[in-house]
């Protein structure tokens, strides 16, 4: 594992780093990994890169606590994490429509009654017109095409506003048009101050970053 800085961190306040400290984790047929260390810069961007298999996608999920390491310790220092899941992991036979599947972005946001405020619809409406999902946002999630679905995705990750973006190759199955607008997102994310992580084999996202995490590299 080898940490990569693309460009100097701008002035601001020190902040205390994502970290992930001694962790063990691994799946029953394969041990993914051992005493792993990482810091993760707060308010920029990081690429995390590595071959298939290297553990990409199981870093973002010990970071959004879906996974829990064997040993060790992952500390953010928030519970507010939106996580933008790969495409092939979700079904299309989700019974709810891509409108809805966007709201489930603002659902930490509502009060008691989970009723969606103007508000709430406002960033909806917002990420539903920047990804062009406008006109099908009556459809099922199985009416939509793969890009589509992962623009669902993204819109449903962005909608959240969490302090913490993770994304696991966000730009797979995107056209070039599209990718290059979710590239400008995450930058402009890093630079409000939203600590953005994606997994990803894109040369784009990663020529953006402020940091590279080499999974393959050496420690």
């Amino acid at each position: 594992m080898k940490i990569i800085f693309n460009r100097p961190a701008p002035p601001a306040a020190p902040q205390t780093p994502v970290e992930v400290r001694g962790v063990d984790f691994g799946y029953p047929s394969n041990r993914v990994f051992r005493g792993l260390d990482v810091s993760i810069a707060r308010g920029a961007l990081t690429a995390v890169t590595g071959s298939n298999g290297s553990g990409k996608s199981t870093l973002l999920g010990l970071l959004a606590g879906v996974l829990r390491p064997e040993r060790g310790t992952v500390r953010t220092d928030t519970s507010d994490i939106a996580l933008a899941v790969q495409r092939s992991h979700v079904t299309d036979t989700f019974p709810i429509t891509t409108a809805e599947a966007v709201m489930m972005g603002r659902w930490r946001r509502l009060r008691l009654l989970r009723r969606p405020t103007d508000a709430d619809h406002a960033v909806v409406d917002r990420w539903l017109a920047e990804f062009g999902l406008t006109g099908v946002r009556h459809r099922s999630l199985g009416e939509l095409s793969g890009g589509q679905r992962q623009r669902v995705l993204l819109a449903q990750a962005f909608a959240q506003q969490a302090p913490l973006l993770l994304l696991d190759e966000p730009t797979t199955g995107l056209d070039a048009v599209t990718c290059a607008q979710v590239v400008a997102h995450l930058r402009r994310f890093a630079r409000s101050g939203t600590t953005v992580v994606a997994a990803t084999h894109d040369a784009a996202v990663v020529d953006a970053a402020d940091h590279r995490l080499d999974l393959d590299g050496p420690g």
